[in-house]
């Protein structure tokens, strides 16, 4: 399948994936009260995103590849660690403070799963679009390569990130703020790697030219979203008041890694 019928077929089958897998992930959620499931699957859907694209699609069989085994093994790693890292658990604070004590089944639905689900098929549009156009050809190469070199430093930063914060946690002589590792030189290096790897893969869907180059905004929202509105922000909020961490955040980049200050 190519040009826009294809795109559009392939979407439509993306949004089949989504809508079954949110509403297997609120079916869950809803038995145990725990929403936070919803965590689980948001690599899950990418991983299906990209299973549809490479099947269905007409485009580039070499990018439709590369795009969906970069997807997968971020996807799958990323699942699994927000299993192992919500089992057992109760439910996010975030989602306590996100819905309220008792949300309706109708609140539940339409501010975790649908909005969830919407922003799924919103960030994978770049893989469902590159599945349809032609060739990487000429510079385009370039871009190809670029992109899995960002997507590759951006897996990097998530996957070590997220075990040097495991392994802080499993210290019995930790200090009150980690900032070991990669948490020295930025105080999210998980979503640091998760915009990074966004943008590579926009860039590998963009060496496909025209009308990929176009779903730019994709990784622009994601960006926005895990720097501004339900990421990074919302926990340096939650960790605001934890003794050192404003000395940990006058040393310590932001977002972007670098060399961590001198202590004042």
């Amino acid at each position: 399948m190519t040009g826009i019928s294809g795109a559009v077929t392939v979407l439509a089958v993306c949004a089949v994936w989504i809508v079954v897998l949110q509403g297997a992930a609120f079916a869950v959620g809803h038995r145990i009260r725990r929403y936070n499931v919803v965590d689980v699957i948001w690599g899950l859907g990418f991983v299906g995103i990209g299973v549809v694209a490479l099947v269905l699609g007409g485009g580039d069989l070499t990018r439709r590849i590369v795009l969906a085994v970069v997807v997968a093994v971020w996807g799958l790693r990323l699942s699994w660690h927000m299993h192992v890292k919500t089992r057992g658990h109760g439910e996010d604070p975030r989602y306590v403070d996100y819905l309220g004590q008792d949300p309706t089944v109708g609140t539940v639905i339409g501010k975790v799963f649908a909005t969830q689900g919407a922003s799924q098929l919103w960030v994978g549009l770049p893989i469902v679009v590159s599945a349809v156009c032609g060739a990487t050809t000429g510079p385009g190469w370039i871009l190809l390569v670029v992109g899995v070199a960002a997507a590759l430093v951006g897996f990097s930063f998530e996957a070590i990130g997220d075990a040097q914060l495991r392994a802080y946690k499993a210290d019995p002589d930790r200090g009150p703020i980690m900032d070991r590792g990669l948490w020295g030189w930025t105080r999210h290096p998980n979503y640091f790697g998760d915009a990074c790897l966004w943008w590579g893969l926009w860039l590998i869907a963009a060496s496909g030219g025209l009308p990929a180059v176009l779903t730019v905004l994709s990784p622009v929202a994601m960006t926005y979203f895990i720097v501004y509105a339900t990421g990074a922000r919302r926990l340096e909020a939650a960790m605001a008041d934890r003794p050192g961490y404003a000395d940990y955040c006058a040393r310590t980049s932001y977002f972007l890694p670098r060399p961590p200050r001198r202590s004042p």
